[in-house]
């Protein structure tokens, strides 16, 4: 009796270990993109962080003003009149003015206003393959979307490129490399296929504006966006 409970465990600790889901909730990474992949409340984009928007750092973007010309006076300001003996003296209005923030552009994160996440999975040159490397990367994205939290939304998995070689090679490299991230989450965690859409995009959409044939990381990911129920 006790071998029988003891096999029994064994097995629904087998079946609990496979099961992605079950891990969601302990990997602080997976953890991550279920925030950032979940709808906020008020339909507030996660996709591009705004300075001063609600739960951003307050920025500092007021307007530059233009810089005094030194050897004149202010043009709202009339010239200061000299003191002569005797006379009591006179305050001079300080030209000088408060320094003033550039303002500072949006952080981007991913190229989407709705719920996203950037994902850098690296495949060999040239290939489509899931790595080792890539399983490591794509593992907390198969726990969040295998989660409670997310199973009723729908996903876009994007494949992005950088500027390195062709604009025609890239958006076939990046077709392929979308879908066998999909095939990926579907065939390891079980995700069902009705809620996994594969674009690829090329270099179409960088994270990173750069010129033509520059190699850059950021731009070489996969983008997942939540395109709803």
């Amino acid at each position: 009796m006790t071998r029988s409970l003891l096999v029994a465990g064994a097995a629904a600790l087998a079946l609990f270990a496979g099961t992605p889901a079950g891990f969601a909730q302990s990997d602080p990474a997976a953890l991550q993109l279920i925030e950032r992949l979940r709808p906020q409340s008020g339909g507030q984009t996660r996709g591009i962080r705004v300075p001063g928007a609600p739960g951003s750092a307050p920025a500092d973007s007021a307007p530059v003003q233009p810089a005094p010309v030194f050897g004149q006076p202010p043009a709202s300001q009339p010239p200061a009149a000299v003191a002569g003996p005797g006379a009591p003296a006179t305050s001079v209005p300080s030209t000088s003015r408060p320094s003033q923030a550039v303002a500072r552009p949006p952080m981007r994160e991913t190229t989407s206003d709705l719920p996203s996440a950037s994902i850098t999975v690296n495949f060999p040159t040239g290939s489509w393959a899931i790595s080792p490397a890539a399983e490591r990367a794509l593992a907390p994205l198969g726990r969040a979307l295998t989660s409670q939290e997310l199973a009723g939304y729908r996903f876009r998995i994007e494949g992005h490129t950088d500027t390195v070689g062709s604009a025609e090679a890239n958006q076939i490299l990046s077709e392929r490399r979308a879908a066998a991230v999909r095939d990926y989450l579907i065939n390891k965690f079980g995700v069902d296929p009705a809620r996994l859409v594969a674009v690829g995009l090329g270099q179409t959409q960088l994270l990173v504006p750069t010129p033509d044939n520059t190699p850059n990381a950021q731009n070489r990911r996969v983008q997942v966006v939540n395109i709803g129920g």
